[in-house]
């Protein structure tokens, strides 16, 4: 038997949780609590295989204890709230699954809590989409970085810059000010304007926009 924790503030919620998982013959549920601080006492004293874990809670919320709940069980997010960040943080803290109220019916809840109790994921569809848009976002700004590595690299061997001197201008890139570059790299202003006119020179350029441009390949 898979036992479960039942963790969400609204004991109607855990009432029909119960109902369905221990009608289920695969799961068992050896405890409840109304809050994160509840939560944890109880998944150290239980050592539940899965908990279903409400965002919205008093005393300590979902996402302040989902790192640690999940070191201790498997955590299924189980709430109301799809929003992007609310799911992308849950399943960054450690939970394996998520399951949004509205978008399971009882025999899909019995199947999370079983995928989630053999260590793999579950989501809910609306979950599912947020984690697959943040994949491709993450996909998109490594390719992004990548391209942006590699111009960097043929520009350093084009131009024989030292890593200081790309360290400068990569700040300069950013709209910084001489004196925030000196902060930022521990050099006085003196010595971020030499590197700067040695920069200047191997790169041909004139002025700071024109560095900028060509070690940014554009």
């Amino acid at each position: 038997m898979i036992r479960v924790l039942l963790v969400d503030d609204n004991a109607t919620v855990r009432d029909a949780m119960r109902l369905h998982l221990d009608a289920s013959g695969v799961a068992l549920v050896v405890g409840e609590a109304g809050d994160g601080r509840a939560a944890l006492a109880a998944a150290r004293r239980l050592r539940p295989h899965v908990t279903l874990l409400d965002y919205r809670m008093p005393v300590a919320d979902g996402l302040s204890i989902v790192a640690e709940m999940a070191r201790l069980t498997s955590v299924l997010a189980l709430t109301s709230d799809d929003s992007d960040s609310v799911v992308r943080e849950m399943l960054r803290g450690g939970a394996r699954g998520y399951l949004v109220h509205g978008d399971f019916d009882p025999a899909e809840l019995v199947r999370a809590v079983t995928v989630v109790a053999s260590g793999r994921s579950w989501l809910s569809p609306s979950a599912a989409m947020v984690a697959a848009e943040a994949l491709r976002s993450a996909q998109e700004a490594a390719e992004a970085g990548a391209r942006a590595d590699e111009r960097h690299r043929e520009t350093q061997r084009r131009y024989g810059l030292t890593r200081r001197e790309q360290e400068v201008l990569d700040l300069v890139a950013e709209g910084l000010a001489n004196v925030v570059i000196a902060g930022r790299l521990g050099l006085t202003e003196k010595t971020v304007k030499n590197h700067l006119h040695a920069v200047f020179a191997k790169l041909g350029a004139r002025n700071r926009t024109e560095a900028v441009l060509r070690w940014t390949g554009r």
